[in-house]
C-alpha cells in the first residue's frame, strides 16, 4: 500500500461556492485527486468544509489548504482556516492558469479548476499566507473607499457637465448634483484625514511612509496603498514578483513566423497597485530628469506614450520595494532632480 507524503486541497473561490478537490502525494511521487465536494461560501460552510476534510486526511501526514487570491472572495475562507490554526496558501490566478496550461484539461469548470488547484499545491512547495497585520488591512480598505469615491464623483462631473450643456438644462437636477460632489469632497477629506492619523499613530509604518515619499512622484497615498495591498511587503521577495503580483509583467505570444503577437503587461494582478502608480509616473516624469529620460527614450523608440507612461510605473512600483529592503531614503543628489514629495510627507504625517 502507498503511504502519503502530502495532503493537499484545492479550493476554486466564488461569490457563494467553494469548489473543493481534495489531493494526495504518495512516496512513489504520484499525485492523486481523492474526493470533490461543493460547499457554501460563508461561515458554515467553511465548518463543513473543515469537517469533511478531517474525515478523509491522516492526521500524522502534512495538510495544507491552497486557493486563488479571487479579489475579496477567498478572504472569509483565509482567515477562518488561519485562526484554526491550518496551513493555508493564497496564490495569484496567473500562476494557476499558466499551470493549469501545462496539463491535458481541454473544459474549463470550476471542478477542473480546483482539481488544477490540488495539482498546483501537491506539486509545489508553497508559502503560508499570513492575516495582514490590522494597520494594513485598514490602509487597504481606507484606500479603495477613497478610489471608489473618486471614480463616483468623476461620474458626478461628467453628468453635471452634460447637464449644463443642454440647451434647456435641467437647475434642480443640476443642484442634486453640486450636493452630491460637496458631499463626496467631503468624505474623502475625511478618509484622507483618518489615514493621516492612522499612519502617524504607527511608529513603523510612518517611518516606512516617509521613506517611500522620497520617492519621486510618490506621496502619502500612493504609498499608503502599496503598503496596504501587499501587507507590508509580507510575501514579496523581489522586485520582479512585486511587479508581477500588480499585473505589470510582460506576455508575448510568439510561435514560428506566422504567430506573433506584441508584448504587453498582463494586467493579471492587483489593480489597486497598478492604479496608484499611475498619477506619481506622470508626475515623476514631469519632475525627475532621470525618468523623463526613461519616457522620452521609449517614446522615440515606438511612439506610445501610455506604453512608456506604464513603464515608468513598473520602476516606481519596484522602487518602493527596493527603498522599503534598504531602509534608505531615495537619493535625490545621484538623479540631480529633487522631489518635494518628501517635505510634502512630513508636513502630513
Amino acid at each position: 500500500m502507498k503511504k502519503v507524503l502530502k495532503q493537499v486541497v484545492g479550493i476554486d473561490v466564488s461569490q457563494d461556492e467553494l469548489v473543493v478537490c481534495l489531493g494526495k502525494m504518495y512516496d512513489d511521487l504520484s499525485p492523486g485527486l481523492v474526493r470533490h465536494k461543493v460547499f457554501k461560501n460563508d461561515h458554515k460552510g467553511f465548518s463543513s468544509l473543515t469537517d469533511w476534510v478531517k474525515g478523509l486526511t491522516e492526521a500524522d501526514v502534512p495538510l495544507g489548504f491552497v486557493m486563488e487570491a479571487t479579489g475579496v472572495y477567498h478572504e472569509g475562507l483565509a482567515y477562518f482556516l488561519a485562526e484554526a490554526g491550518l496551513g493555508v496558501s493564497v496564490i495569484m490566478p496567473n500562476k494557476i492558469s499558466n499551470y493549469a496550461r501545462t496539463l491535458s484539461i481541454k473544459t474549463i469548470t470550476d471542478k477542473t479548476a480546483s482539481e488544477a488547484i490540488t495539482l498546483f499545491g501537491l506539486e509545489r512547495k508553497l508559502e503560508p499566507w499570513a492575516p495582514p497585520k490590522g494597520i494594513y488591512k485598514r490602509l487597504q480598505q481606507l484606500c479603495r473607499e477613497r478610489n471608489q469615491l473618486v471614480a463616483e464623483r468623476t461620474i458626478v462631473k461628467n453628468q453635471l457637465h452634460s447637464e449644463k450643456a443642454e440647451a434647456r438644462p435641467n437647475k434642480k437636477s443640476i443642484d442634486r448634483a453640486v450636493k452630491r460632489i460637496a458631499l463626496l469632497d467631503k468624505q474623502e477629506e475625511e478618509i484622507v484625514l483618518e489615514l493621516k492619523v492612522l499612519i502617524k499613530e504607527d511608529a513603523e509604518v510612518k517611518k516606512v511612509v516617509l521613506l517611500l515619499c522620497t520617492i519621486p512622484g510618490i506621496g502619502v497615498l500612493s504609498a499608503a496603498t502599496v503598503l496596504g495591498e501587499t501587507n507590508g511587503f509580507e510575501l514579496i521577495r523581489s522586485r520582479s514578483q512585486l511587479a508581477s503580483y500588480a499585473g505589470f509583467d510582460v506576455k508575448e505570444k510568439q510561435s514560428g513566423t506566422s504567430v506573433k503577437q506584441k508584448p504587453s503587461i498582463s494586467k493579471t494582478g492587483n489593480k489597486q497597485l497598478r492604479r496608484a502608480m499611475h498619477f506619481p509616473a506622470l508626475a515623476a516624469i514631469r519632475s525627475d530628469e532621470r525618468f523623463k529620460a526613461i519616457f522620452v527614450r521609449l517614446v522615440s523608440k515606438h511612439g506610445i506614450k501610455m506604453k512608456a507612461v506604464v513603464a515608468v510605473q513598473r520602476k516606481l512600483l519596484e522602487m518602493t520595494y527596493t527603498i522599503y529592503k534598504s531602509q534608505k531614503q531615495f537619493d535625490k543628489n545621484y538623479l540631480r532632480v529633487t522631489t518635494d514629495q518628501g517635505q510634502l510627507a512630513e508636513d502630513i504625517v
